[in-house]
């Protein structure tokens, strides 16, 4: 088990360890997410942007760009100018 103090003013020093674990550092964010009542895991809060990649689902039917401007155009008409 690794352990860490915490300072006076509220602050830890992460383990090498964990860190690289992890696969942060300096400057990264971490996230603390309570898993149960007093219990917490320690999440790399920063991701690179192709982690990202496939979290929308393609659409089944392409959208034309014709489409596209017609819904732009319709809402627009629709709203009256307003923003």
């Amino acid at each position: 088990m690794t352990a860490a103090t915490i300072t006076a003013k509220g602050q830890i020093t992460i383990p090498a360890t964990v860190r690289a674990t992890l696969g942060v550092d300096a400057g990264d964010r971490l996230e603390f997410v309570e898993v149960a009542k007093g219990r917490f895991e320690i999440v790399a809060a920063t991701q690179p942007v192709t982690a990202l990649k496939g979290l929308i689902p393609r659409a089944a039917k392409p959208v034309s760009i014709e489409a596209m401007n017609a819904a732009i155009s319709k809402r627009g008409a629709d709203a009256g100018g307003r923003r």
